[in-house]
């Protein structure tokens, strides 16, 4: 441990780990236990935001993957399921309630009737516009306890992992 770091709760873990089982090499808990709890902070975090916008954070994220796209804001459910990494059914579902509340259409496509198509509606369009400087900005708020250098070190280092765990960049058309 850096001696400039202070001490969290992952390092009481690992000392009591260390009394309990001293055979055991616990040193994979400093990480796997810090990237747990951090994604358990980071999460409620966004969750908060997003419930002060009135959205739970699945629904930002198919608005925000909607917007991504680009222009027209437009995607077949099945680019859609995927680039949300959800199930078709689930994406059914999310799609219904975001339909209801008047953030998204959905219509046939016309050239392939077997085929769904998902956009955003002006007032979807207006919502995440806002929302989405508001999540950066918190994104921003959240990781104020890094340096720049730290976060892209840290970027290189879980891109490395997650690639490592089978995690790859969807194929592009």
């Amino acid at each position: 441990m850096s001696e400039s770091a202070p001490e969290d709760e992952v390092d009481v873990i690992i000392q009591e780990w260390r009394q309990a089982r001293p055979d055991l090499d616990v040193s994979p808990i400093g990480v796997v236990g810090r990237l747990s709890r951090a994604s358990r902070l980071l999460e409620r975090g966004v969750k908060d935001l997003f419930e002060e916008h009135g959205l739970q954070p699945w629904e930002f994220d198919v608005l925000a993957t909607l917007l991504r796209s680009g222009p027209p804001y437009l995607l077949c459910a099945g680019d859609l399921s995927a680039a949300a990494m959800v199930s078709s059914a689930a994406l059914t579902n999310r799609v219904d309630h975001l339909v209801a509340k008047g953030l998204v259409h959905r219509e046939v496509d016309p050239a392939h009737r077997r085929r769904v198509l998902i956009s955003l509606t002006d007032q979807g369009f207006a919502v995440v516009n806002k929302v989405v400087e508001h999540h950066i900005a918190n994104e921003n708020r959240l990781l104020s306890g890094l340096t720049a250098a730290d976060r892209d070190h840290l970027t290189v280092l879980l891109r490395r992992l997650l690639v490592s765990l089978g995690d790859t960049g969807r194929a592009t058309g």
